[in-house]
């Protein structure tokens, strides 16, 4: 199976690439075949500078390459991309419907909307970037919340690490649960994060907040998740009224008080879950949670997983509890 890589141009993200042609590569190693064939692809003959400073040179040009693609994947700049040349749009346009499947990795997705592959589908991004996409392309379905999605033959993915998440995915398509499995094993990963898993955790949002008050507030949402968390009680907590505290916090943290507390006891749910034996009623209380059935709606609708299913895929040696 060809695996091309349609290098950008201008200051390409070196993780990426390297994420799907390692992940493909240790697929062979693993399996002691070779399944995959990866090549990188450019407009250019010249070396390419990627933002890290490091320079790569591409296998191929555009014209040059005539193979067969089976998997087609462009990876992200840092940032978002400069517009690609209509020589690099039209090919996309050509070449994508021929593949397997075709896909982007983190920004790698507005290379894909210059080339109008994003029309009606649903795709994610880099969550920074979610917004920017989906202004640009108003046709796309962006899912800003996700590790990555799958629309028929096209695939889209978050930023960075999130890459292998997605190759690790298309392993298992290919070749199965085991031979996957043996890759995460290898590369030290997960196997996998479910697609749906969200990109933006607790600890991320609390990251943006400058503002002491909110820091505050934040930190005594950890530390009570057993008590009352509503806008009123938070207010409180820092003498500020509902409605200034609820304008301030979703300045400050990029989500509502209710979704940064919901993320805080599933944060606390999943490590929980990954790291004690404690049953899953046991773990719906200490979160926060009233009980077994609302910690199951939170996580199916932030993670796409249930509790069980989630500690069944990421639990760790832990035997505390």
């Amino acid at each position: 199976m060809l695996v091309a890589i349609l290098v950008p141009p201008v200051r390409p993200h070196l993780v990426e690439i390297a994420a799907i042609a390692d992940a493909f590569s240790e697929a062979n190693a693993q399996t002691g075949q070779d399944h995959y064939r990866v090549r990188l692809i450019s407009e250019h003959r010249e070396p390419i500078r990627t933002s890290s400073g490091l320079t790569i040179v591409a296998d191929a040009t555009l014209d040059e390459f005539s193979e067969q693609i089976d998997t087609l994947i462009v990876p992200p700049t840092h940032g978002v991309p400069l517009p690609p040349s209509p020589t690099v749009t039209e090919w996309l346009r050509t070449q994508a419907p021929r593949t397997r499947r075709y896909g982007s990795a983190c920004t790698g997705a507005f290379i894909l909307g210059a080339a109008g592959l994003l029309n009606g589908r649903r795709v994610t991004t880099h969550w920074q970037y979610a917004r920017d996409l989906a202004a640009q392309y108003p046709d796309a379905m962006v899912e800003p919340d996700r590790i990555f999605v799958r629309d028929g033959p096209m695939f889209t993915s978050a930023g960075v690490t999130a890459a292998f998440d997605l190759m690790l995915s298309l392993i298992e398509e290919d070749l199965g649960r085991d031979a996957a499995l043996a890759v995460a094993r290898f590369m030290v990963m997960y196997l996998k994060r479910p697609g749906g898993q969200s990109q933006f955790s607790a600890q991320l949002a609390a990251q943006f907040v400058a503002r002491e008050p909110i820091q505050r507030v934040q930190q005594w949402i950890r530390e009570h998740l057993r008590q009352d968390l509503s806008v009123a009680q938070l207010a409180h907590e820092v003498g500020m009224s509902q409605r200034n505290f609820a304008r301030a916090f979703v300045q400050e943290s990029h989500v509502t008080p209710a979704h940064f507390v919901e993320l805080t006891r599933i944060d606390e749910a999943r490590r929980l879950l990954e790291e004690t034996k404690l049953p899953v009623q046991r773990v719906a209380l200490d979160s926060g949670f009233s009980g077994t059935q609302a910690m199951r709606k939170a996580f199916c609708r932030r993670l796409e997983v249930t509790p069980s299913e989630y500690r069944e895929r990421f639990r760790t040696t832990g035997d505390n509890g």
